[in-house]
C-alpha cells in the first residue's frame, strides 16, 4: 500500500514513512518544480480530510472524493516501500519516466496529498492495494 517513499529534494535524499505525522510527499508541478505537501491525515491530527494516506482509484471514480475537490498529481519519488505478509520491508524502484499518482484533497485551508492505489493484477500478490504507477 506504499508505506514509505524515497525521494531527492534540494540535493537531499529523503526517506519518509506514513506513520510519521510530519511526513510530506513531493508533488511535481506543471513547470517541473517540486513542492512538499502533508501526506494524508492521522487520527491525532486536526482536520476534516479523510484519515489515512491512500485513495482507492475505484472510490475516486465513484465520486467519494468529490467533496474534497480532488486534483490528480505526479509524485516525484525514486522508490516506494511495501511490507510483505510477514512484515518485512521491500523497496521498489521506479524507472525513468515513471511516477506514482497522487491526489490532492482540500477542505477550506487544509490541503493534503494521498497516494492513489489500485488492485494488483497479479493473482498471488501479497497486497490487496498497490500504488498506481504511470508513465509519462
Amino acid at each position: 500500500m506504499c508505506g514509505g517513499v524515497y525521494y531527492t529534494i534540494d540535493d537531499q535524499d529523503v526517506r519518509v514513512y506514513f506513520p510519521n505525522p510530519s511526513a510530506k510527499l513531493p508533488v511535481k508541478k506543471k513547470h517541473g518544480e517540486v513542492t512538499l505537501l502533508p501526506w494524508g491525515r492521522r487520527k491525532e491530527q486536526v482536520g476534516h480530510l479523510p484519515l489515512g494516506g491512500w485513495a482507492r482509484l475505484d472510490s475516486i471514480y465513484a465520486g467519494r472524493w468529490d467533496r474534497w475537490f480532488p486534483v490528480p498529481v505526479k509524485l516525484a519519488v525514486k522508490s516506494f516501500m511495501e511490507k510483505d505478509i510477514e512484515g518485512h520491508s521491500h523497496w521498489f524502484d521506479l524507472t525513468k519516466g515513471q511516477f506514482i499518482q497522487g491526489l490532492i484533497a482540500r477542505d477550506n485551508h487544509e490541503q493534503r496529498i494521498y497516494v492513489v492505489t489500485v488492485t494488483p493484477e497479479m493473482e498471488d500478490a501479497a497486497h490487496d492495494r498497490w500504488p498506481r504507477i504511470l508513465s509519462r
